[in-house]
């Protein structure tokens, strides 16, 4: 299986980027993973609603030059399903199944993902009703993809 993830905005915290070093690190038998980030739109603290449009817009384009036809895309997105552990491995196994072996993950900037990002997904998936740093939510999302395989293939992983 082919994952990758796409994601607004560059890792600053040595603790995160070491966190998503060992991640990618344990996924290595399991999946060829790709990461790839684009540039966080600049903008001013405090924004109109239309400028935020703007952002999520011209960062959603930047997301939609990294995905490649073909892939099966699901959005990190507030609105989203929540999925438990076991659900995402059971999806995961059976995109393999059907032929959909080339998975991208989207992770928005902090305003979101644009409406252009929403309609390419085809699943949404919210990890939880409360905000979480973008960047953070890579780690989190790495991490429960290698739980992910863990539950597949029955090997043990702490709970």
């Amino acid at each position: 299986m082919q994952i990758q993830i796409v994601s607004v905005g560059k890792i600053k915290e040595k603790y995160i980027k070491q966190g998503i070093e060992e991640f990618e690190k344990r996924l290595g038998p399991y999946c060829k993973l790709t990461m790839e980030e684009v540039n966080d739109e600049q903008a001013p603290e405090q924004m109109s609603e239309k400028e935020k449009e703007q952002v999520k817009e011209k960062e959603g384009e930047r997301i939609l030059h990294k995905i490649k036809s073909g892939q099966h895309v699901i959005v990190l997105d507030l609105d989203g399903k929540q999925w438990s552990s076991e659900k995402l491995a059971e999806k995961m196994e059976q995109w393999g199944l059907h032929g959909k072996s080339q998975i991208a993950f989207v992770i928005g900037g902090s305003n979101g993902v644009s409406d252009e990002v929403l309609q390419r997904a085809d699943d949404k998936l919210s990890f939880s009703k409360m905000t979480f740093p973008h960047q953070l939510m890579k780690l989190i999302l790495l991490e429960q993809i290698y739980r992910a395989f863990k539950i597949q293939k029955g090997e043990p992983y702490h709970k």
